[in-house]
């Protein structure tokens, strides 16, 4: 069976790296840029970081600033109608993966206007045009929206979220600025670095990872665990690293899929508008433990990418203790608490459990799971 692979076109790394916006924009002959962003980097000046360049190069952009940290239909749905009122023929994406995914879908309708309801996007949609160039700058190192070829919408009306897979939504240029994420807050910064470590290890241990795939993973595992603490405390070597360890797992995770830790954490945001790393990180270590019998000897792995010594001379159930030990203590130390307890009502224990098991990411998980199961997850956390 042939294995597919995508990746940006053209990606920058480095302090530095979004002096290289324009150069691209005009090599590539863009006009005018809508700006999506979201309202905090406007009003702490992270966002004019870019347009300063734009405005010094004397290139037009509009803004497009009505994205909630869970974008919504209505966020996309403004977003085409501010995208056609500029007369925009690319979009710049400048934020974490809310103002990422917000740009895909709005991309993505305005090549292929036949799903401008939004929700049709929804899984693996048959759109047949690629979407408008999209050049991603992050500010958060986590969810890798830059590289991968998916994005999360959130539909309020029917209180949840789902995914859309488009191999036609890959931003066309990525860059990875770390300054650009010197103003995240220290919660921030955990929460979108353990949704980072999220995707390295659900990515590892996916159905459809592979060679190539581990290889991406396990260094994003390797890399994000030796720089997360120092990125919290916002040293620069912290910043780097994450910066570069959470594109990393992009690169991997985007052609693989990810699995039921994901489900699970989609549904807590749409329903209690938790933030996407948080929820991440508070699953992962229940579910490494219940995944851990399906996942061969790659717990090993995950523990010494992790910097766990000894591995080698540990039993089975050694080195999967060690590795999900691993990972409950590095959110311990970047102030994860993994519990539940106070955020999942019991009324809605049932309904939780059958988005999660419907959400897209579900069907990558290495352990084939059930409601009934992914309930009693949820439970247990409470």
């Amino acid at each position: 069976m042939a294995q597919r692979f995508m990746l940006n076109e053209t990606s920058y790394h480095g302090s530095g790296a979004i002096e290289c916006i324009v150069t691209e924009a005009k090599a590539r002959g863009f006009k005018k840029a809508l700006v999506c962003t979201d309202p905090s980097l406007i009003k702490f000046g992270v966002s004019s970081k870019v347009t300063s360049l734009l405005d010094k190069a004397g290139m037009e952009y509009a803004v497009y600033s009505d994205i909630k940290p869970n974008p919504t239909i209505e966020n996309v749905q403004n977003g085409v109608k501010a995208f056609k009122e500029a007369g925009a023929d690319y979009i710049i994406a400048i934020g974490g993966g809310s103002s990422m995914d917000t740009a895909k879908a709005v991309g993505i309708i305005i090549n292929n206007p036949e799903f401008s309801d939004v929700r049709s996007l929804e899984g693996v949609a048959p759109t047949t045009k690629p979407c408008v160039p999209i050049i991603a700058v992050p500010t958060t190192a986590g969810t890798a929206a830059e590289v991968t070829i998916n994005y999360v919408i959130t539909d309020v009306e029917k209180k949840r979220k789902f995914v859309c897979v488009d191999p036609h939504d890959i931003p066309v240029v990525a860059v990875v600025d770390p300054d650009m994420m010197s103003s995240m807050p220290a919660s921030l910064t955990a929460f979108t670095g353990m949704d980072a470590l999220t995707h390295a290890i659900e990515g590892y241990i996916t159905k459809g990872a592979w060679e190539l795939s581990d290889m991406f993973h396990l260094k994003a595992i390797e890399i994000i665990s030796r720089s997360l603490r120092g990125a919290v405390k916002n040293t620069a070597d912290g910043r780097e690293g994450m910066a570069l360890g959470q594109y990393v797992a992009g690169m991997g995770f985007s052609n693989v899929g990810l699995g039921v830790d994901h489900s699970m954490a989609h549904t807590l945001s749409a329903y209690y508008d938790m933030p996407h790393g948080k929820a991440c990180a508070t699953l992962l270590p229940c579910v490494m433990e219940y995944n851990a019998p399906c996942t061969g000897e790659k717990y090993r792995e995950i523990a010494r990418a992790m910097g766990v010594s000894g591995v080698d001379s540990m039993t089975q159930e050694e080195y999967r203790k060690a590795a999900i030990d691993a990972v409950k203590q590095l959110a311990s130390d970047v102030g994860i608490e993994c519990s539940l307890k106070g955020v999942v009502k019991e009324e809605d224990l049932k309904a939780l459990a059958k988005d999660a098991y419907a959400d897209a990411c579900r069907p990558g998980n290495p352990r084939e799971t059930s409601e009934e199961e992914i309930e009693a997850l949820y439970r247990s956390l409470m």
